[in-house]
This record gives C-alpha cells, structure tokens and sequence, in this order.
C-alpha cells in the first residue's frame, strides 16, 4: 500500500471541524456562537418595523381624524356667555310675566274690593248724616266718579257701589259699577219714573263685580240702593252676546230685552267671553217694588 493521499487525509479534518461548529451552537460555543446569535435577527427586526408602522399609521390616521372634530369653544368662550345671558334673560320674563298675571288677576281685585268697600261705607255714612226731609241732590249733581247708590245682587253675594259715568280710571278699575251717563249713551237714574238704568262692571279683575251676572235666572232679585229708597227689580232675560257698538240694548226700550212697551227698567252690562272684551253680556230687569229707606230693606235683603 502506497502513502495516504493528502486529499484523503483532508476529509476526517473538515468533519471534525464540522462537528466543532455545531457543538459550537452551545453555550460555550465560541464562533457557534456568534452564528446562531446572528440566526434569529431578521424575524424579530420584521415585527419591530410592523409594530414601528403600524404605531405611525395610527397616529397619521389621529391626526386626519382631529382636524375634521369640531372645536369646543372654551368654557369662558363668548358663546357660552351669550347662551348663559339669553337664559338668564329669558327666566326673567317669564318671571316677570307671572308677577303681572298674579296682579292683574289676584291682586287688582283684593285693591279693588277694598276700595268699593269703602266707598260704599262712607256712602252710607253720608246718608246718616244728612238730615231727614233734605231733599236728594238731583243727578245732574252727580261728578263723574262720584258714588251715588248700592247695588245688589244676592244671589251672586254681589255689594258694590254705583257711580257716576264708566270711566275706567275714575270708575270701573276701582272696584265700582259705572252708570251710562255721557252723551248720547245717558240712561235714566232708578228713581225717574220711567226709563232704563244702565250700569257697566268688569267681569274679570278689579273686583269683578259682574263676573256671575250669567248665572243669573228670570225672577232674582237685582236691589238699588239709594239715600232715600229701595228700589227692586227681577231679572227679566239675558242677551249671552252682542257687539260693543250695538248700543240699542240702552235705549228706554232696549231692544233684544223682549220689553215692548215703557217702563222701569234695569240694564247690567259686562264683557265676554271672561278675560276677553271683544263682546258684551246684557241683563235686564224690570222694577218690582219701590220703597222709602225709612221702611226698611226690602224682603230680597232683609232675608239675608
């Protein structure tokens, strides 16, 4: 056999440095080392620039989504300001408009009862005062504004003074019944012999002396009061509504009364629907009975 060949000599070495190499992959491995070390980088750096992207697509995609949001003004802004004084303003109508609701419904009428109640007391008053047998001021002497009589209505618990004209200042905001005395709408006073005594009330407010007056039914008594008589009448019948310029329901005959002929009469008027003016509610009367103050009430009061 001949000397070995050196190629064949050269083998057994490459396997066994192959073999260090992998025995090299341990932990002491030295150059193994540094192979399997460097084996594992390119999956771990892909996820990296994955994540990397996927964190700078979320925040492009914030920021797009920012600028399309509407801004909240701040807290302070002029729009929060405006908005607060508008509310504010309008809680302070509102309040406003029910402090003038209250008036007009509650409190005219407690003013207005306490003056037509006094007035009525120092009507009678007056009367006790003037000595028996003075002779009554006629009604020409009557101011506008000034008391001259008492009307009564018992069924509707209804006491209220009379007075000249129906003036709203002077007369019907003060809790009192006007009479028709002005021009061509002058009516006759209940002591004339004949003719129709017109007198106008608020139906709402100030007293409402005439607010019920619908209620009211052929045969109940309606009382005057004067210095010097009494002067009864019965509810005769009703007109519900009629315009404010049909003034024939004052006339000495008032037409519509279903009166044919000259009397003594008695004509109340207000306005309707309630809270409204836009129409007017008549009643009428006829007088019943008259009789002197010193008789005494009538039956209708006396029975009171």
């Amino acid at each position: 056999m001949g000397p070995p060949d050196a190629r064949q000599l050269a083998r057994p070495l490459r396997r066994r440095g192959r073999r260090r190499a992998l025995r090299g992959a341990g932990p002491g491995g030295g150059q193994g080392r540094r192979v399997t070390s460097l084996a594992p980088s390119a999956p771990t750096e892909g996820r990296a620039a994955r994540r990397r992207a996927a964190q700078q697509a979320a925040r492009r995609a914030r920021r797009r989504g920012g600028g399309r949001r509407r801004k909240r003004p701040a807290s302070g802004g002029p729009a929060v300001v405006l908005s607060r004084l508008a509310g504010e303003l309008l809680i302070t109508t509102g309040l406003v408009m029910l402090l003038f609701v209250a008036y007009q419904l509650w409190y005219t009428n407690v003013l207005a009862q306490r003056t037509a109640d006094g007035a009525a007391g120092s009507l009678r008053q007056t009367w006790e005062r003037q000595p028996e047998g003075d002779a009554a001021p006629p009604p020409a002497a009557f101011e506008p504004g000034q008391g001259f009589a008492i009307l009564h209505i018992p069924k509707l618990d209804v006491k209220v003074p009379v007075a000249e004209g129906t003036s709203k200042a002077r007369v019907l905001d003060r809790g009192m019944v006007g009479h028709y005395a002005d021009g061509a709408l002058k009516t006759a006073m209940p002591s004339d012999k004949q003719g129709n005594f017109a007198v106008a009330g608020h139906r709402n407010t100030h007293g409402e002396p005439f607010r019920f007056i619908n209620r009211l039914v052929p045969g109940d008594p309606i009382v005057v009061e004067t210095r010097d008589a009494y002067y009864t009448y019965e509810m005769a019948s009703v007109l519900p509504q009629t315009p404010p310029t049909n003034v024939s329901v004052l006339e000495p005959v008032p037409k519509g009364s279903g009166f044919t002929a000259p009397g003594r009469y008695i004509t109340l008027t207000t306005c309707t629907p309630e809270f409204t003016s836009t129409y007017r509610l008549i009643v009428w009367g006829r007088m019943v009975d008259e009789r002197p103050r010193g008789q005494g009430a009538p039956p209708a009061l006396a029975a009171r």
